[in-house]
């Protein structure tokens, strides 16, 4: 399956052919956690349960096991991530923020990927 590709926080891309560039595989799956975990409850008005708000969260008190309760119910929200393994969620806390890594396993492939990102001001 395809999605457009959309890093969030930045531009919708252009394809070689003058289409919109798509996504698909690991990549894709990368994009739609990141989007969940980052978008707030209540931003998307036809699904206003969507989304763990992880940056608005910046500026609070980090309760580490409430992080990773978040963000592992949020990405088994996702189809294309497994349950069985379990992710596994580390938590960092860095200079204004909080760095983030998660291994799980892709539902489909059953092939151990990877994301790491940052949630600061």
């Amino acid at each position: 399956m395809y999605d457009i590709y959309h890093f969030t926080g930045g531009d919708l891309e252009e394809a070689p052919t003058g289409d919109l560039r798509t996504v698909k595989g690991s990549e894709r799956t990368n994009q739609r956690i990141l989007r969940r975990l980052l978008t707030n409850p209540g931003d998307y008005v036809f699904h206003p349960q969507y989304g763990a708000g992880l940056a608005k969260k910046i500026g609070e008190t980090v309760n580490p096991g409430e992080w990773k309760a978040l963000i592992t119910g949020q990405m088994l929200l996702e189809e294309s991530v497994a349950s069985n393994p379990p992710p596994v969620i580390r938590l960092t806390i860095i200079e204004g923020g909080v760095s983030v890594s998660i291994a799980y396993t892709d539902a489909t492939t059953r092939v151990n990927e990877s994301l790491h990102f940052d949630v600061t001001r």
